[in-house]
């Protein structure tokens, strides 16, 4: 499996990005996909899923009604849309997947991309 994540950049307080995570090696109909973010000193937090069966989505407390997941099944990928960005989402985003169930537990996730920065300034 190999998760390519990309859209991360610069925006200032209050804009917004979309980060996409293209997917590839195999069928993901029972998989979670997931998206996870990392601070400068901070524990690596879960933001958002979605269940790749059905669409079904969840969400951190902290981004719920701000951000957007969603998938595009013909391309295999994953879409992160952010809106109403503060800077304390700064962070690295990553992708990460798994089988089964969802869990926002990181280390249930099997596979993960690369980290993509988000820097939102003040």
């Amino acid at each position: 499996v190999q998760l390519q994540a990309s859209g991360g950049g610069l925006v200032q307080d209050g804009g917004s990005l979309r980060l996409s995570c293209a997917a590839s090696g195999r069928t993901f109909s029972a998989y979670v996909m997931g998206w996870f973010r990392q601070a400068p000193g901070k524990e690596r937090e879960f933001v958002a899923a979605i269940r790749w069966s059905d669409s079904s989505t969840y969400y951190a407390d902290s981004v719920k009604g701000r951000f957007t997941i969603s998938r595009d099944s013909a391309k295999n990928t994953v879409y992160l849309q952010m809106n109403s960005l503060k800077p304390e989402d700064t962070a690295v985003y990553c992708c990460a997947v798994k089988r089964g169930i969802f869990t926002a537990y990181q280390y249930a996730y099997d596979y993960w991309g690369q980290g993509t920065q988000v820097t939102v300034s003040s």
